[in-house]
């Protein structure tokens, strides 16, 4: 007598069926191709574009792709970050980084953190706590899309010419009293930050906190990431923002030249 089974053959094919069909998707996006829309992305697997839209759709709740809503197209998210960690070790940027960032917390005794632009929002991918009892810190891949962030200040002030005015325009990046004369006066602001080479937030997106950040550029000299650091607010004062400048800078370029970048 044969035993009789309550397995479905069936089952595990149309499972595998369906992370081959997700990764399918995935592996569309490349270097050359990093922006794609549902049409071209379903003539890539040879799926019925409903598919594609309801893979693309649960990608995009987890953050794994990102749609930009002016195009409907779709990139790759950051969200992969949090489902490929140990990846980030490997991350060149976040790797050259490293030991200047542990020289930037040492030397100012404050807080370093590492953070790379994903188009909307500045993430912080690698953080060297100061040696303070009272300390600014954040989580691994906490985000910031206030328009007054050091980090974010630093990206956008070197974004392509009117992508930071759509931004702030749009709402993405958050400005306080987003008025035209806000916006205005802000983009001044990001002129500064270019000119000086280094951005400063004296408690203004919080009354406790202190951000002074700079870009780090690769070989192409895109910006990639940004050097900051993070301190209490009471531990700085206005003249001591342009030290702390001056050590994000130093830092800054000691990385892009590791990455390639030819600094002057």
């Amino acid at each position: 007598m044969v035993a009789q089974t309550t397995e479905t053959p069936a089952a595990e094919p149309r499972g595998a069926s369906v992370i081959v069909n997700v990764i399918d998707v995935l592996r569309c996006f490349t270097v050359e191709h990093p922006v794609l829309g549902v049409t071209e992305i379903a003539a890539q697997v040879g799926l019925h574009k409903s598919s594609i839209s309801r893979i693309l759709a649960t990608l995009e709740q987890e953050r794994i792709v990102a749609r930009d809503e002016a195009t409907r197209k779709y990139s790759l998210g950051l969200g992969l970050i949090a489902v490929a960690g140990p990846l980030l070790a490997n991350l060149n940027v976040r790797r050259v980084s490293f030991p200047f960032l542990n020289e930037l917390a040492l030397g100012t005794g404050e807080t370093a953190v590492l953070t790379i632009w994903d188009g909307l929002e500045s993430v912080s991918v690698e953080q060297i706590p100061s040696l303070h009892q009272v300390k600014h810190t954040s989580a691994m891949g906490s985000r910031y899309n206030t328009a007054l962030s050091a980090s974010v200040q630093v990206f956008l002030a070197h974004e392509e010419a009117g992508r930071a005015a759509a931004l702030l325009e749009s709402g993405a990046v958050v400005l306080p009293q987003n008025t035209a004369r806000a916006r205005a006066d802000y983009l001044t602001r990001l002129e500064a930050v270019r000119r000086r080479g280094y951005a400063a937030n004296h408690g203004e997106t919080s009354p406790d906190e202190v951000g002074v950040a700079a870009p780090i550029f690769d070989h192409r000299g895109a910006v990639v990431a940004s050097a900051m650091i993070a301190a209490p607010y009471y531990r700085v004062s206005e003249e001591q923002l342009h030290q702390l400048g001056a050590a994000c800078m130093r830092a800054a370029r000691q990385i892009s030249i590791r990455l390639g970048a030819q600094v002057t």
